[in-house]
C-alpha cells in the first residue's frame, strides 16, 4: 500500500510539474510565410480573395476540385468552401475582405479555429508584391495541447510554402 501511494504521489507531482511548465508555453502559435510575385495587385488580390479561384493554385483545392463545395458567393464575408479530409469536414470561411488583406477562418471538426490572413505588401522592385500568409492557432491550456503546439510550425509550414509557391507560378504564367 505504501508503494502504491508513493507511485501515485510521484505521478501526481509529475503531472503538476508538466502542467506548470506548459503554462509557460504561449497559447497562440503564429506561422508566417511569404513569397514575392511579379503581378498586378488587382489580379493577385482577386486570386486570394475569391475561394473559387483557389482551385487554380492551392494544392488541396487542385487535387480534388470536385470534392469541394462552395457557397453561392465565394468572394465576400461569410463565403465558404467545404471539403472532407481524413473523415472530417473542413471549412474555410471568409471573415474579412479589405484590400490589401483577406482574413479566413479554417474550421476543422474537433479543433480550434485557425485564423489565416493573406496580405499583399509592396516591395521595392516595380511590379512585384509580397504575398504573406499568416496563420494564427489558439491553443487551449491543456498540457498535451501546448506541447503539441511546439510541432505545429513543422507540420503545417511546408503546406503554406507550397501554396504560396503554386500561387506565384500560377499568377506569373497567366
Amino acid at each position: 500500500m505504501k508503494m502504491i501511494k508513493g507511485v501515485l504521489f510521484v505521478f501526481a507531482g509529475l503531472f503538476f510539474l508538466i502542467t506548470l511548465i506548459s503554462l509557460l508555453i504561449p497559447s497562440r502559435i503564429v506561422i508566417t510565410r511569404a513569397t514575392t510575385v511579379h503581378a498586378d495587385s488587382v489580379n493577385l488580390f482577386n486570386e486570394i480573395s475569391d475561394l473559387k479561384n483557389w482551385n487554380h493554385w492551392h494544392p488541396v483545392f487542385k487535387n480534388d476540385p470536385a470534392a469541394i463545395h462552395f457557397s453561392p458567393v465565394t468572394n465576400q464575408i461569410n463565403s465558404t468552401a467545404e471539403w472532407k479530409a481524413l473523415g472530417k469536414i473542413n471549412r474555410l470561411i471568409i471573415t474579412e475582405v479589405k484590400y490589401p488583406y483577406v482574413k479566413i477562418a479554417l474550421q476543422q471538426a474537433g479543433q480550434n479555429d485557425i485564423e489565416n490572413i493573406l496580405s499583399l505588401l509592396p516591395v521595392h522592385e516595380q511590379g512585384n508584391l509580397q504575398v504573406q500568409w499568416m496563420s494564427v492557432t489558439k491553443l487551449n491550456w491543456y498540457p498535451w495541447e501546448k506541447f503539441g503546439g511546439i510541432f505545429i510550425e513543422k507540420m503545417s509550414g511546408g503546406g503554406y510554402e507550397s501554396a504560396l509557391s503554386s500561387l506565384k507560378d500560377y499568377i506569373e504564367t497567366h
